[in-house]
């Protein structure tokens, strides 16, 4: 069985709103994900940038970790290959990766959380495209986020103002070609840490994601579809009625001699939100799981404690 989840139209969103809400809102509430075309990334931009990174990351090794900046923990530029860890696994995943984020004026207060993005100057427009591709998907998150929003029978624009200043980071990820017999998988099983997901690269075999009877199923998309998923932030916020669904990234058989890209896209809110259970989704039948909210910015740095980029 092949891509459980449903692919939508953003189209039908500007036609129904609410029937688009409530489609998207099904299909997370089965699967925590669902699919996504006529989403309004521009191609070109896409490719140009897919390209910059498979150039960037074909470098030596030395050079790309001019790029990495340990004091960041990963918040921006190059992480190496084998230094991101799921949560409760000793085996580091199989991979290589490029943060970038928001970016904010020297005086705008949320910049202590938020550094400047890495430029490589040696490779032309980088620093241009890569921004300009953040801004696509941070406009297309919002349009996701107001449809859920409609879906919890909120406001439409509850999330913006918890997100206009969001912490989100877009990550370009290579998996290298697998060498015989070597430990781990390109991602071990994990559930996202941020509010949702949005993943460009679903089309390239791989991704894996846990039904709610634990079984494993592959999901594959063709490449003008986007995969969107719950993070543990937005679980939190429902009261697990929106659940973070587990999912992992393998290779089989002939995969293993290839490399694989992605680019997901986390979306997170303001860092000093304070995450605290809806309460239209606590009721005798189901009482409130998360009791003591937490400040978004908290939870963030407890879970990149977990996965080792702290």
């Amino acid at each position: 069985m092949d891509t459980p989840f449903s692919i939508l139209s953003l189209k039908d969103f500007r036609e129904d709103q609410r029937a688009f809400s409530n489609k998207l809102g099904e299909n997370f509430r089965e699967w925590g994900f669902c699919g996504l075309k006529d989403h309004g990334i521009d191609t070109d931009l896409l490719n140009d940038t897919q390209e910059l990174f498979k150039e960037f990351f074909d470098l030596p090794d030395d050079f790309k970790k001019k790029f990495f900046k340990p004091s960041l923990h990963g918040a921006r530029g190059y992480t190496p290959f084998k230094t991101e860890t799921a949560k409760d696994s000793l085996i580091a995943d199989l991979k290589e990766f490029w943060h970038v984020g928001r970016e904010l004026s020297q005086d705008d207060p949320y910049r202590k959380w938020m550094p400047e993005n890495i430029d490589i100057v040696e490779i032309d427009q980088f620093k241009e495209k890569t921004n300009s591709l953040f801004f696509q998907f941070d406009q297309l998150g919002n349009i996701l986020l107001e449809a859920i929003a409609i879906y919890l029978d909120l406001s439409h624009d509850y999330f913006h103002e918890i997100t206009n200043k969001g912490n989100s980071v877009m990550r370009v990820i290579h998996y290298p070609p697998i060498k015989y017999h070597e430990e781990g998988e390109r991602a071990e099983a994990h559930e996202d840490i941020n509010l949702i997901t949005l993943l460009i690269g679903g089309q390239q075999a791989g991704l894996e994601i846990l039904s709610k009877d634990k079984k494993w199923f592959r999901a594959s998309v063709s490449n003008n579809v986007i995969i969107c998923n719950i993070g543990d932030m937005l679980q939190r916020l429902t009261n697990n009625f929106l659940k973070s669904t587990t999912h992992r990234v393998r290779a089989i058989g002939t995969e293993m001699a290839s490399s694989r890209y992605s680019i997901p896209f986390f979306v997170h809110p303001n860092p000093d939100w304070f995450i605290k259970t809806l309460s239209n989704k606590i009721d005798e039948n189901n009482p409130n799981l998360y009791p003591e909210g937490i400040y978004a910015e908290d939870f963030l740095q407890e879970r990149l404690k977990e996965i080792k980029l702290m």
